[in-house]
């Protein structure tokens, strides 16, 4: 295994079954499910990017599933997603502010010469892994899309 992330989720299952975290421990160990299917469909070793992948689809889900309660007049179950969403955020490397995403952009920018809404495509390839799981993607494309008009 040589992902450090794997390994921190899986010392922390073990910590919440010997404090008897049910609640935490489900989460975990869905997460980890999860994690192995991925590794399992690509036949790849578990990687900490891997992880990040994971840990940023689930996040991106539960999101939805809060929206989704919202619309539904279904409060009490947002909740649940909520606290989901703040284990899954412990395993993530540190956000980017918006600021560091826009310096990002403009070295980007000017790096594969973008300068028109055309170029979107050249810069998303080149910002995206940089910002994976650490910045909201919907909002990257908004920042690159104003800085190329």
């Amino acid at each position: 295994m040589s992902s450090s992330l794997l390994q921190k989720i899986l010392d922390d299952i073990k910590s919440a079954m010997k404090s008897h975290d049910s609640v935490t421990l489900e989460t975990l160990r869905t997460l980890h499910s999860d994690i192995k299917n991925v590794s399992i469909n690509s036949g790849k070793e578990i990687t900490d990017e891997t992880v990040i992948d994971v840990l940023a689809k689930s996040i991106k889900q539960k999101n939805e599933a809060m929206e989704m309660f919202r619309a539904g007049g279904r409060l009490e179950l947002i909740a649940a997603e909520e606290y989901s969403i703040g284990i899954f955020k412990r395993y993530l490397p540190q956000a980017l502010s918006e600021a560091e995403v826009v310096a990002m952009i403009v070295e980007i920018k000017a790096t594969v010469g973008a300068t028109s809404p055309k170029d979107m495509g050249k810069v998303m390839k080149e910002i995206n892994p940089r910002v994976k799981g650490r910045f909201d993607g919907k909002r990257v494309s908004e920042l690159v899309q104003n800085a190329l008009h």
